[in-house]
């Protein structure tokens, strides 16, 4: 991996010209996307449906096509939820927002931390690097800003080659750090699996993430330059 063991974590630069921005259609928000997601368990359930009902079936195949059903239907419910989580976070985009200091570092490690049995039953191993400032003054909710931190964190470890290290780096710069601008940061690296699904949970799971950073006003970047993936986030400070 790129920037893995490389030394003190540094603000992300932007993507070179071999990075691709992944995504069926990055034009599209991830309201749009998750939409459009909904239409194929919906598709595979109604020709299940029309399958089974169109003759004679064994017991056995009675079963497969149930079991199938409830696959899909499990897909549906859980685009379901990440479309509330989306229309949630729509409603808090025009609340007047509540500027909070958040020691950022501590709550990405309890992230990381609730996160380790997943990513080991995976078998992708974690590696977190902090630089800069801890404490930042975010105009976001501490509760907000750790459900969008967890969903990005569990959308990579599911989308991660198993074997493979989940690279996070993440710090705060200021003034005093001769930048341009005041902002928060985080930055994830993984290596992805050969067989990833645009529909998958995980995908799905970090379109969520993409529209929760978002609503809170974080630019959000994802490429991928061969198998390597890298998602960057910045959230202005609040100056």
């Amino acid at each position: 991996m790129s920037s893995i063991n490389q030394g003190e974590a540094q603000p992300p630069q932007n993507a070179g010209s071999l990075a691709k921005t992944v995504g069926r259609n990055p034009m599209r928000s991830p309201l749009e996307q998750l939409l459009h997601a909904l239409n194929q368990p919906l598709t595979g359930l109604q020709c299940s449906m029309e399958v089974a009902l169109a003759g004679p079936r064994t017991p056995e195949q009675y079963v497969q096509g149930l079991h199938e059903g409830l696959e899909l239907t499990e897909r549906m419910r859980a685009l379901v939820e990440g479309l509330r989580e989306v229309v949630d976070g729509e409603k808090e985009k025009h609340e007047e927002p509540e500027m909070n200091t958040i020691d950022l570092k501590t709550l990405l490690r309890e992230v990381v931390d609730d996160l380790e049995p997943v990513a080991e039953a995976k078998g992708v191993r974690i590696e977190l690097d902090w630089t800069g400032a801890f404490s930042l003054a975010l105009n976001a909710g501490r509760r907000r800003l750790g459900t969008v931190v967890f969903r990005i964190v569990e959308s990579a470890i599911g989308l991660a080659d198993a074997g493979s290290v989940l690279q996070i780096e993440a710090g705060g710069v200021t003034n005093g750090d001769n930048t341009n601008k005041d902002e928060a940061w985080i930055r994830l690296e993984w290596l992805a699996e050969s067989s990833g699904s645009a529909f998958s949970r995980a995908e799905l799971g970090l379109l969520v993430a993409q529209a929760g950073w978002e609503h809170m006003g974080a630019h959000w970047e994802r490429q991928r330059t061969e198998n390597l993936e890298t998602v960057t986030v910045r959230l202005p400070l609040v100056t």
